[in-house]
């Protein structure tokens, strides 16, 4: 069994290392702003893992991908949400560097509110996660895996995906990357926003 939670362990750290929208998400949100927006962006995001490795526990993913249209409205729907992040972040890009001013408490705890649920829908946008998930368990998971050990994995996999986007929250974070961050806030803004609307375009079309 330990050999089992080291594999899928090293497996979805190897996976949480490839650069994808949730890590742009988290260090740009986390060099522009600040680690406290940055890791409710993790809270968000962390909670989307626990969505689809649930789904994919529960074996609901094979019914998502038996159902065709169930899962190109998902995909589409999510690709767009990725254009719509990129056009953000190009608008962003464009305009000019706003001065640093202090801020009320309400308005930086709704900003907080606002990033959680932007973290949370960048996960859920991409439906490939459930196909990931169902990977893992289907491979790894068989009949002769009692339910604790399931549960055990899910609660794994939740942890370890905390604790890497904090990691990379908190090192985007420190202040040579804000002060880097602020040198190149356009070309970073502009290159993360091409990137987010390529990967919601290839979903689309992938559908």
């Amino acid at each position: 069994m330990l050999v089992l939670f080291v594999t899928v362990a090293m497996v979805h750290l190897i996976a949480l290392m490839s650069p994808g929208p949730d890590f742009f998400f988290i260090s740009q949100t986390a060099a522009s702003r600040s680690r406290r927006d940055a890791m409710m962006g993790v809270l968000g995001i962390s909670l989307g893992v626990a969505v689809w490795a649930a789904v994919a526990l529960m074996g609901l993913h094979l019914l998502l991908l038996k159902m065709k249209w169930l899962h190109s409205v998902i995909t589409v729907g999510g690709g767009l949400y990725l254009c719509w992040m990129g056009w953000q972040l190009l608008r962003a890009a464009r305009r000019p560097a706003a001065p640093q001013t202090g801020e009320h408490p309400a308005a930086a705890l709704s900003r907080s509110g606002r990033t959680f649920v932007r973290g949370l829908l960048t996960n859920l946008a991409n439906p490939k996660a459930v196909i990931y998930f169902g990977s893992v368990f289907s491979l790894f998971v068989g009949d002769n895996v009692p339910a604790g050990a399931r549960w055990g994995l899910f609660i794994l996999i939740i942890s370890e995906t905390l604790m890497w986007f904090s990691v990379v929250a908190v090192v985007f974070a420190l202040p040579a990357m804000r002060r880097g961050y602020q040198r190149l806030a356009r070309w970073i803004d502009g290159v993360a926003g091409v990137f987010f609307a390529g990967f919601g375009i290839s979903l689309i079309i992938s559908r």
